[in-house]
């Protein structure tokens, strides 16, 4: 094996020895000089993708939560390198009997990075500008989780859009916040837990309230609050500095009057290196000091060369999405079942994923509760595919098929090589396919807006509980799918509003098996992902839900 150093190619004894020395001799330097690396160095980590916002509940991408994660705190969080719920904002929570009333006892001394405090009014108003956006903002580009949650808004401006469960926020006293819902989901207590629904200061939620989306449907231009500073102030370790979009990195500076331990780690930069292979020689040329979504040949290079790279827990699924409204042809279950034998999945798991892929059988992975082994399954078999297509009359369809660019995923580490593995298979049983690509900031509005009839894309679950996956898409009309099922729809309804979790898992198996039956796309895998770090690096704790905390990073 060998690896690349500044373009020069270096056996790994090599390649290990000299980083080791590049990092001795930055220490020695420092310690010479006085200075602590941790606080003299910036830890630079380069994402795949660009943020979408600074402001999370606008953002429904691992990349924007990336940055704003190290910003703003939830209510509740997981633990570090796992997936059970804890406290985050809230030491403690309980809910009623009937799952509809949320009790909070928020943290005492935690302080906004504009000098406010923490307290239930500060909370309320969070989730009360939620479920009074009005206009653009109730556009699902724009607040996707929010309405994957909470269905609607305080004043629905679409009649597709469902009554808002949101009922109301009390602050019983100054610690104590109790939320309020219409009705029990199984969302809860996760969704709490969510990115999106970070806490951000009362001041800054009136320096947000004028600031308004631009754009054109599919592409919207979201606020910019980057030349603003101090606009978006949270909680947590690391406050926003600087967004520099011609750079393509934000600049994180440590919050001195955390509640919590301080970051090790003064300076935080988050910088976006779209390409993979340039992530790599970033990292070997000593530019950046981590990397996301390692490429599965890479790995073993890599720890050769002396780099730490931590897999992750398998906790996600790629999935090939039909949009019925963009295609009528897709209406057709036998055409949609002709799709699914036509995709050898098998080798894309094979070729393209890391040692541990496996083929999916239905929209959540095995470790899920409510995985079930009885669903319809779609084993590659073109000859099948080809007379189900010609029973449908559709032995010459033409349709158009979207892939993402300039990213890669936890669930996709190569969209094109991906997407050419399944665009060969779908043309092997007649198929004219259309190709579309688009760079990521692009691509999740353009094919939420249902503008694809075939799609990529994917799925790293927010927290342990099968409704985050299966509710995220079919809990009821979605224009990202175009389709409505009224069986679909039910059997999801009716385990949304089962409090009893053994009960819930019974009724996910029989939502699996239904909505195979269906078949509203293909899920096509399961990928445990890596992540990268340099010899000098003591990481964070790694997250299967890649939710990295990057406060607990240090230079060793």
């Amino acid at each position: 094996m060998i690896t690349r150093r500044k373009g020069r190619l270096l056996a790994p004894a090599a390649a290990a020895a000299a980083l080791a020395l590049v990092a001795a001799g930055c220490a020695q330097s420092e310690r010479d000089a006085g200075g602590d690396p941790n606080e003299t160095r910036p830890l630079i980590f380069a994402g795949t993708g660009d943020p979408r916002s600074l402001d999370p509940v606008l953002a429904n991408d691992g990349e924007t939560f990336r940055v704003t994660r190290q910003v703003m705190e939830t209510l509740l969080e997981h633990e570090p390198g796992g997936t059970e719920i804890q406290g985050g904002l809230a030491e403690s929570w309980e809910q009623s009997e009937d799952g509809t009333e949320w009790t909070f006892h928020l943290r005492e001394g935690v302080t906004f990075h504009d000098g406010e405090s923490l307290d239930a009014e500060a909370v309320c108003a969070n989730f009360d500008r939620w479920n009074g956006f009005t206009g653009d903002y109730q556009s699902s580009n724009q607040t996707y989780y929010w309405q994957n949650v909470f269905g609607g808004f305080a004043e629905n401006e679409d009649e597709e859009l469902p009554e808002s469960i949101y009922d109301s926020c009390t602050a019983e006293d100054e610690l104590t916040a109790v939320i309020r819902v219409t009705e029990p989901s199984a969302v809860f207590p996760g969704a709490f837990s969510l990115s999106s629904f970070a806490i951000m200061s009362p001041a800054s939620i009136e320096e947000a309230a004028g600031q308004e989306v631009g754009g054109e449907e599919g592409a919207p231009v979201l606020p910019d609050y980057s030349q603003e500073a101090g606009v978006i102030a949270g909680t947590g370790p690391y406050t926003y500095s600087e967004w520099d979009h011609d750079g393509r990195e934000v600049t994180l500076e440590r919050y001195d009057d955390y509640w919590g331990e301080p970051a090790n780690i003064k300076t935080l930069i988050i910088k976006t290196i779209s390409e993979e292979n340039a992530r790599r020689q970033a990292l070997e040329a000593g530019d950046v000091h981590g990397y996301d979504l390692v490429a599965p040949a890479d790995v073993q290079p890599l720890e050769e060369a002396g780099f730490q790279v931590p897999v992750r827990d398998v906790f996600n699924v790629l999935y090939m999405a039909y949009n019925q409204e963009a295609s009528e042809e897709l209406e057709d279950p036998q055409v949609r079942q002709a799709l699914a034998h036509a995709v050898d999945r098998q080798r894309i798991v094979d070729t393209i994923l890391p040692e541990g892929g496996e083929v999916a059988s239905q929209f959540i992975p095995e470790t899920v509760d409510g995985w079930s082994p009885d669903v319809q399954t779609y084993d590659h078999d073109p000859d099948r595919a080809r007379e189900l297509l010609e029973e449908a009359g559709q032995e010459d369809m033409t349709i158009d098929f979207c892939y993402p660019t300039e990213v890669t995923r936890p669930y996709m580490p190569a969209p094109k090589d991906i997407f050419d593995i399944i665009q060969s298979d779908l043309k092997d049983v007649g198929l004219t396919i259309e190709a579309d690509s688009k760079p990521w900031d692009e691509y999740i509005p353009h094919t939420d807006s249902g503008n694809c009839s075939l799609y990529l894309l994917g799925w790293t679950g927010d927290f342990n509980e099968a409704y985050n996956f299966l509710g995220t898409w079919f809990g009821g009309y979605d224009s990202a799918w175009g389709f409505r099922d009224d069986e679909v729809f039910s059997v999801m309804e009716e385990v949304a509003s089962e409090p009893d979790p053994d009960k819930r898992t019974e009724l996910y198996q029989e939502a699996n098996e239904v909505i195979m039956d269906y078949l509203p796309g293909l899920p096509i895998s399961h990928s445990p992902p890596s992540i990268v770090f340099s010899p000098d690096v003591e990481p964070p704790p790694v997250s299967p839900l890649t939710q990295e905390q990057f406060d607990q990073a240090s230079f060793k």
